[in-house]
């Protein structure tokens, strides 16, 4: 059980989050400076300390201070034990630290997080790459194609030359899998450039993210806390939201299924959560609907952190059995519908108006409706949060490298490797194809060259005067050798070089080569 929060003569029953209710996800919601980050970081700490390894994104960098112990000196300290002492809670209130990892899909602020094109899937790469429907079909042939074939898609440059053989085969695999044209492979193409630039090609590639490191103890029964560096990455909305939704499917391919366990496997939390559905196609909404629905029975927890739940569709929002409700402001018309609109999802309290609290509390205050034991939402209640026992705020430079250094993970993710993959086979294809075209082009030359000195031999002969044989007549004619049945057919093959019909003749059988490796 986990105390969330409590109150004092104006406020209700202490809020405690049952640990066997948490993977049944949650939501923390309101206006920017309210609590929510505060709220966020009481539960992963405590979490953490019931041995439940915990993966968030640091939106701001404030997260960071987790691994930290907050300062008995410092300015909040009168004010965090008068608070715990309001809500019943002086005699378990202690500063100390979560066991923390550090994570950056750029490498910069933590262990660089790494995926595979393969990994990633036409789905999730057609969202991140924003392409309609034709050029997601295509992008869905090249996921096909590089399965029958047998070629390792790992890392961006795999992805493109991939497409440049899609493109130059066209013809032939568009009777099979459907209509490709160079101008949508040339589309795809350009977004992969953009992409590439805005650097997040660094995130393709090996070694990829093992899910065992996002879901690590410590001897002492600790769950490691995963801060995901995500200040820069909040300019690329698109990678940040793909990135946590792969990261979520991959959580429910991998684990196995535990049911109703005691206590979660592991917590997600997801920041900023309005980034993953706007302007999300129906169908990447109901994928994050299915791995929200089904996820639970894998020992996962998820929570969504946003301002505003009307910024989470409804049918995801009805997944979300914990909710965290801090202020929300109604300066507009459509402010207080949303107002309204939260409200009337909670579990009545007929000693206050849902409404008026969600707009009235105050920072470090919520609405909440936490789970029963039998998983029915308990009453809405008016509650002041516990404040966290960890620095409020960042670490320093200085402390994040220490950190990093002493990491269980260190030296696991910081160096990329490039092994064989599709990039490498086909570039290896391209080079037997020529290798034997060149063969073919000096056989070619050979006989050519072979039948001219034949030609001038019968020349001499046929035109020397009086029938007597000339100096031409005394040269034997060019030393031949027997011809198996194949080199028979390739110098005829090559005889016909001269000819149209010759020359399309050779440039079926390089094609079969290049096919056939």
């Amino acid at each position: 059980m986990i105390f969330l929060g409590g109150g004092g003569p104006d406020y209700g029953e202490p809020q405690n989050l049952l640990s066997r209710m948490a993977n049944r996800h949650g939501l923390i919601a309101g206006a920017t400076g309210t609590g929510k980050t505060v709220t966020l970081q009481v539960l992963a700490e405590s979490f953490s300390a019931r041995g439940v390894p915990v993966f968030l994104a640091d939106a701001k960098g404030d997260l960071s201070g987790l691994a930290k112990p907050g300062d008995p000196a410092g300015r909040l300290h009168e004010a965090f034990t008068k608070r715990a002492e309001t809500i019943g809670f002086a005699a378990d209130f202690a500063y100390g630290a979560c066991p923390v990892i550090f994570w950056d899909l750029y490498g910069e602020q933590g262990h660089p997080v790494r995926a595979t094109v393969a990994e990633m899937g036409p789905l999730l790469l057609s969202r991140l790459l924003e392409l309609p429907e034709v050029q997601e079909g295509v992008l869905n042939i090249a996921f096909r194609v590089a399965d029958e074939e047998g070629l390792a898609l790992l890392d961006l440059k795999d992805l493109q030359s991939l497409l440049v053989w899609l493109g130059e085969n066209r013809a032939d695999l568009s009777l099979r899998y459907g209509n490709i044209t160079p101008q949508t492979v040339g589309a795809i193409q350009r977004r992969l450039l953009v992409l590439e630039n805005e650097g997040a090609a660094g995130f393709f590639g090996e070694p990829a993210l093992e899910i065992a490191d996002l879901m690590r103890t410590t001897p002492d029964g600790r769950g490691v806390v995963g801060v995901l560096a995500a200040e820069r990455l909040m300019n690329a909305p698109r990678l940040y939201a793909t990135f946590l939704l792969w990261l979520l499917s991959e959580l429910f391919e991998t684990l196995p299924e535990v049911g109703n366990p005691d206590q979660p496997k592991l917590v997600f939390f997801f920041d900023e959560a309005h980034l993953l559905f706007r302007d999300a196609p129906r169908a990447l909404v109901a994928k994050v609907e299915q791995v929200a629905r089904l996820i639970r029975s894998k020992g996962v927890g998820v929570y969504f952190i946003t301002q505003n739940p009307d910024d989470i569709p409804d049918t995801v929002l009805g997944q979300l059995g914990n909710r965290v409700q801090h202020a929300l402001r109604a300066f507009t018309a459509r402010d207080q519908k949303a107002l309204r609109a939260a409200a009337e999802t909670y579990r009545p309290n007929p000693r206050f108006a849902i409404a008026d609290a969600i707009r009235d509390v105050g920072t470090g205050e919520a609405v909440t409706s936490l789970l029963d034991a039998k998983g029915a939402p308990g009453v809405a209640e008016r509650t002041l949060i516990r404040p966290p026992g960890s620095q409020l705020g960042p670490v320093t430079p200085a402390e994040r490298a220490a950190l990093l250094a002493a990491s269980p993970v260190a030296g696991k993710y910081d160096t990329a490797f490039d092994r064989d993959s599709a990039h490498e086979m086909l570039a290896r294809r391209a080079e037997e194809a020529a290798r034997a075209a060149d063969a073919v082009a000096r056989e070619a030359q050979a006989q050519a060259r072979q039948d001219a000195e034949e030609r001038e031999f019968a020349r001499a002969r046929r035109y020397e005067p009086g029938g007597r044989p000339g100096p031409a007549h005394s040269r034997k004619p060019p030393t031949r050798r027997s011809d198996s049945a194949g080199e028979a057919f390739a110098k005829s093959m090559a005889r016909s070089l001269g000819t149209k019909a010759g020359t399309a003749i050779l440039r079926g059988v390089l094609g079969g080569l290049f096919r056939g490796r």
